[in-house]
């Protein structure tokens, strides 16, 4: 299996660390570079990844922006193979080996919508650990005007247990709560393509709050 520690969105090298030119991204190059010559910077595609632990409000939110930005919304949770689905329905938390095709399949689906023609795609995944949201800033490998974001959707564990002993016919139980905090790593300071909101207040506000970032997320890169 594979894991990528570095949270850089530029090209990766042979031993799996993303690389730069003179310090700055390979994206950001590549646009001075066109502009030095004479030509217009590379238009900017976007990924914005709703994470967060089960009842955070995941799908909800990337609902929200999705249509308000007019782009796909990919629910990550229906491309999980009928394995991992029996493992959680039955309170069994899935290991990074049950999760690496899994966040492949989420990468390259999100390119697939993005080579369709659209200029963004939301996506939720849980990518409760850094290695697993290093595995969507690959796609920055791909295609250097790709710009990954991550919409960390975060609460305390007893809010979002509440919200999960409600729910009805869905295969996420509430024990599946704990695991998820068991082992979530908090994005760090150095993950600067992460957004971090407070999901313990109102659906409207989060959602007010979440489309209010990312549109004023978007107008600074068109800046840039």
């Amino acid at each position: 299996m594979l894991s990528y520690d570095a949270p850089s969105q530029g090209p990766v090298s042979s031993s799996g660390l993303s690389s730069s030119i003179n310090g700055a991204p390979a994206s950001k190059t590549q646009a001075i570079s066109a502009q030095a010559n004479g030509s217009s910077a590379p238009k900017h595609h976007h990924i914005w990844l709703v994470t967060g632990p089960a009842g955070c409000g995941k799908s909800t939110v990337a609902e929200h922006l999705a249509q308000s930005l007019n782009m796909p919304f990919i629910e990550g949770d229906s491309f999980h193979p009928q394995s991992n689905i029996e493992k959680m329905s039955n309170g069994i938390p899935l290991t990074d080996a049950d999760r690496w095709d899994w966040l492949t399949i989420l990468r390259e689906e999100s390119r697939k919508r993005l080579a369709s023609g659209s200029d963004g795609v939301v996506l939720t995944c849980s990518a409760l650990k850094r290695k697993y949201r290093d595995v969507i800033r690959v796609a920055g490998y791909y295609d250097h005007s790709l710009l990954i974001h991550f919409i960390f959707l975060h609460a305390p564990e007893t809010v979002l247990l509440e919200r999960v002993q409600a729910r009805k016919n869905h295969y996420m139980g509430a024990d599946m709560v704990s695991s998820q905090f068991s082992i979530l790593e908090l994005p760090q300071q150095d993950e600067k393509d992460v957004i971090t909101i407070d999901v313990s207040r109102s659906v409207e506000a989060v959602k007010r709050d979440a489309l209010s970032r990312v549109t004023h997320m978007m107008k600074g890169d068109e800046e840039d």
